[in-house]
């Protein structure tokens, strides 16, 4: 197990959620701070559904789903009955998931802040690393595109991200206040790290909250992105075609760029060493490895070569 560093992850998505799998394992989760997007949270039937949030619980708790988010093996008896009263099944909650929501809301609907329901699902579900929602206020985000303005899971699930994206807008940023602990585990990290996730609808809502970036700015932290483009697409999700449609090239170079002021370390995976060199010149350092996190042994090999790169 590599030395104890405390290290805070700004994480969003599957990636996110898979190299966490791997730091939790390489280094003591004790010293290790999520500050997950909440961005794409929304209500559904009347829930509470943070999904950013619960992929990270599910896939450290070992429940991850086979697409990398739900629980795995649920099953879906809630669901058909509520296609067979006529609604359309367009957002894929299995029923122990449904569990997750229906206590989920009941404690935000007592009082009780987000950051403080998160903690508790976190330990309910025997987490060690400490879980932190970037604010407790409500925080969503909205993509332009050219059929209008759509909030983030009609575009993302409902619309299956067909629409060519124009813009984004965070209506509620400039209210949002970070939640407790959040710039706490920004300015006293020894690294922070940007999981591998989209920089746009995961990464950059983070960014809005106020204080955050000031507290990026400030920390004597190592701060190191990991690429979430490898071989010109997107591991997953739909970071290549929100580049493309935004005018930007569909490479990890495209992504540094977007972070340089941001960070000082850009993880790249191997298939892309040819870009190397035009990072560098963007005045950041480079660590060249696998990213492709296909297996727990991938997984745990990208957070110790991240780690490796902070400890020099």
């Amino acid at each position: 197990m590599i030395a104890a560093m405390r290290i805070t992850v700004l994480a969003g998505g599957v990636g996110a959620a898979r190299f966490l799998d791997g730091l939790i394992r390489v280094t003591d989760p004790a010293e290790v701070t999520v500050i997950c997007n909440v961005s794409d949270d929304f209500a559904w039937h009347g829930l509470f559904v943070c999904p950013d949030i619960d992929t990270v619980v599910y896939t450290l708790a070992g429940l991850e789903g086979d697409q990398g988010w739900g629980v795995r093996g649920d099953t879906r008896a809630a669901l058909d009955e509520l296609t067979a009263l006529g609604e359309d099944p367009w957002f894929l909650i299995g029923d122990r998931d449904l569990a997750t929501h229906v206590w989920r809301t009941e404690r935000l609907r007592t009082g009780h802040p987000l950051s403080e329901v998160t903690r508790d699902l976190a330990a309910a579900r025997g987490l060690a690393c400490s879980l932190l929602p970037v604010t407790d206020d409500p925080h969503p985000t909205v993509v332009l595109t050219e059929d209008g303005p759509l909030g983030f899971q009609d575009y993302f699930v409902r619309r299956r991200a067909s629409d060519a994206v124009r813009g984004f807008r965070f209506p509620g940023a400039h209210a949002a206040q970070p939640a407790p602990g959040v710039l706490d585990a920004l300015t006293t990290a020894d690294v922070v790290v940007f999981a591998p996730s989209n920089p746009f609808v995961s990464i950059a809502p983070i960014l809005e909250v106020p204080g955050v970036r000031e507290a990026l700015a400030a920390t004597a932290a190592r701060r190191i992105a990991v690429t979430p483009i490898v071989g010109g697409a997107a591991i997953k999700g739909p970071a290549a075609s929100m580049l493309a449609s935004l005018g930007h090239a569909v490479s990890a170079l495209a992504v540094a760029r977007l972070y340089s002021r941001l960070v000082d370390t850009f993880v790249l995976d191997a298939v892309d060493a040819a870009e190397a060199p035009a990072i560098e010149a963007l005045g950041l350092r480079v660590c060249v490895t696998d990213t492709m996190m296909t297996s727990g042994e991938r997984r745990d090999a990208l957070a110790r070569a991240v780690l490796d790169a902070a400890a020099s």
